[in-house]
């Protein structure tokens, strides 16, 4: 059996055909296998949905309970068989829930990674390499000069600003599964035990996060209409990046941007969305985690995807890899 007998790309995604399932299908298919709870993976509309518990409760929060005709949640580790063809779910370390998909069928195993990060998060298990024929890897930071600082570091900078800046509020633009709930947490970590504020988007995915065991502390809505600026003199408000372009963010006093994302590497983005105090905290891994998540691997053959596919299709081919683009589509950076 030839490799992409097995998986191949689609307009709706991943599919495949022994199998009969798509992973992380772009449009209403029949059978979805989903690998995380972003919007960009994880859409409504399916016939059926695979996925862990965690990723169909955030479903469930995001879209409502009928997102899909059925649902049936994955074990970590557990072997489903689905036509024949061997499924199983493995912690991504991407976001609560999230994993990658071993796909094994007359001897060839495929692992679709999903989006994943290699990084120790407090509020998702961490990624375990999968040893397999072929890898399909993410390269949302699939470029050299992307290279993640420790997001101790990171947080420490953003702590020293509001110790400096006590009459100001700091607003720290963060995606709202994820992103968020591992900033609040990595305060928390740090030793910050002052309120934390949010924006309404954010209330029942980290409440989520709460009921599955990760404290994030004292959370208080940053929504208040009858609040005056002062109340929030010195306080860190957390909310997702859209909500800091409108009218909202303007009841802090003299507040400053902050945007927790890899991008946040480039100056110049920083530079045009008005971020003061850009903070490189990202859910991806960064390109020497990329390479090194191929290496662990032992993959024979690696299959790139959403994110700059040419620079580790390059790498892996001076590096004696067969690699190859999938150029799927539909794929954004909601996570990043």
């Amino acid at each position: 059996m030839r490799a992409s007998d097995l998986l191949h790309p689609r307009p709706e995604g991943l599919y495949c055909p022994p199998g009969d399932f798509f992973i992380d299908p772009v449009r209403p298919v029949n059978r979805a296998l989903i690998t995380h709870g972003h919007s960009d993976h994880a859409r409504s509309g399916h016939g059926s949905v695979l996925a862990t518990q965690q990723t169909l409760d955030i479903m469930g929060l995001r879209y409502g309970e009928d997102f899909a005709g059925t649902t049936q949640p994955a074990r970590l580790g557990e072997t489903i068989a689905l036509n024949g063809v061997d499924i199983s779910f493995h912690p991504a370390g991407h976001v609560l829930g999230s994993a990658q998909i071993s796909v094994e069928h007359r001897g060839r195993r495929i692992v679709a990674s999903g989006d994943y990060k290699r990084r120790k998060d407090a509020t998702c298990a961490p990624f375990e390499p999968i040893h397999c024929d072929i890898f399909i890897t993410e390269a949302t930071f699939g470029l050299p000069v992307f290279r993640h600082p420790p997001d101790t570091e990171e947080i420490a900078r953003l702590l020293k600003s509001a110790a400096q800046f006590p009459e100001r509020s700091h607003l720290v633009g963060a995606y709202a599964l994820g992103k968020a709930q591992r900033v609040m947490r990595l305060l928390r970590d740090a030793g910050y035990d002052k309120p934390l504020y949010i924006h309404g988007a954010l209330a029942k995915l980290s409440a989520y996060y709460q009921s599955q065991g990760i404290d994030l502390g004292d959370l208080e809505p940053a929504t208040v209409e009858s609040g005056a600026k002062q109340d929030f003199a010195g306080a860190i408000v957390v909310g997702p990046p859209s909500a800091f372009a409108d009218r909202w963010a303007r009841r802090f006093p003299d507040p400053i941007s902050c945007f927790a994302s890899g991008w946040m590497r480039i100056r110049q983005r920083a530079k045009q969305g008005g971020v003061e105090l850009p903070l490189i905290i990202s859910d991806h891994a960064d390109w020497d985690e990329l390479t090194a998540t191929i290496k662990e691997t032992g993959a024979a053959e690696i299959w790139v995807t959403h994110g700059r596919e040419e620079a580790l299709v390059r790498w892996c081919e001076l590096e004696g890899i067969a690699a190859r683009p999938l150029h799927l589509v539909g794929y954004e950076d909601e996570g990043d």
